[in-house]
C-alpha cells in the first residue's frame, strides 16, 4: 500500500499537462487577439473606437495564460520535482498557489471591470459591478494576508 500511495503523487501529472495545454492555447489565442488588433489598428490607422478595449483583452488573455502556466509548473514542483525557475512562478506549497491564484484573479476583475468602463452603457449597473468587484478583490486580499494560520 505505501508503495501505490507513493507512487500516487505522479497522478498530479495529469493536472500539469492539462493546464500545460490550457496555457499555450491560452498564449496562442492571446497572440490570435493581438494580431487581429494590430491589424484593426493599421487598418483603421488608430482611429477605430474599440482599440483600447481590444489592447485590454489581449492584457487579459496573457494574464490567465500566465496563470494556468504558474499552476502548471507549481503543480509539477509541489508533487513531482524541483524545478529550475524564477522564484515568482514558482509556489511551494498549497496556500502559496492559491494566494498565487487569488491575485491573479484580482487583476482579471480589474481588466474585466476596466473592459466595462471603457464601454459603460448602464451606469447603475457599472457601479454594481464594481462594487461586487471591489468586494471580492478585498476578500481575495484579504485572505492572502489572513488566510495562513503557522
Amino acid at each position: 500500500m505505501k508503495f501505490i500511495l507513493e507512487k500516487s503523487k505522479y497522478l498530479s501529472l495529469i493536472g500539469v499537462i492539462a493546464l500545460l495545454f490550457a496555457a499555450v492555447a491560452a498564449f496562442a489565442w492571446g497572440t490570435f487577439k493581438a494580431i487581429n488588433t494590430i491589424s484593426l489598428v493599421v487598418s483603421s490607422r488608430g482611429v477605430a473606437s474599440s482599440i483600447t478595449v481590444e489592447f485590454v483583452e489581449i492584457v487579459d488573455s496573457f494574464l490567465i495564460a500566465t496563470t494556468l502556466l504558474i499552476f502548471a509548473v507549481s503543480l509539477y514542483e509541489l508533487f513531482i520535482a524541483k524545478l529550475d525557475l524564477p522564484e515568482w512562478m514558482l509556489a511551494h506549497d498549497l496556500y502559496e498557489l492559491k494566494t498565487k491564484l487569488s491575485s491573479m484573479v484580482v487583476l482579471v476583475m480589474a481588466v474585466k471591470f476596466l473592459e466595462k468602463l471603457l464601454d459603460v452603457k448602464d451606469t447603475v449597473g457599472l457601479m454594481h459591478i464594481g462594487i461586487a468587484t471591489a468586494l471580492m478583490s478585498a476578500v481575495l486580499i484579504a485572505f492572502g494576508y489572513f488566510g495562513k494560520e503557522d
